[in-house]
């Protein structure tokens, strides 16, 4: 997902994106939407959260082990 269209998410979360990365920002949404703030973490390949939407590029990230 592109970063712009985060940080259009981010707003409707009352979150204001500032100069947060992508793996901040997404981390923040997750809180605000009540779920685990585990975006990149997913360092094995392997995650609970099955309808997560941010779960293809959460596994993209962690596999580049771009955390922030």
């Amino acid at each position: 997902m592109r970063l712009e269209d985060i940080r259009s998410i981010a707003r409707e979360h009352g979150i204001k994106p500032n100069k947060l990365s992508k793996t901040e920002l997404i981390k923040c949404i997750q809180i605000g939407e009540g779920n685990f703030d585990c975006f990149a973490t997913a360092y094995n390949g392997e995650c609970s959260q099955a309808g997560c939407c941010w779960r293809e590029d959460c596994f993209e990230y962690a596999h580049k082990g771009e955390l922030t």
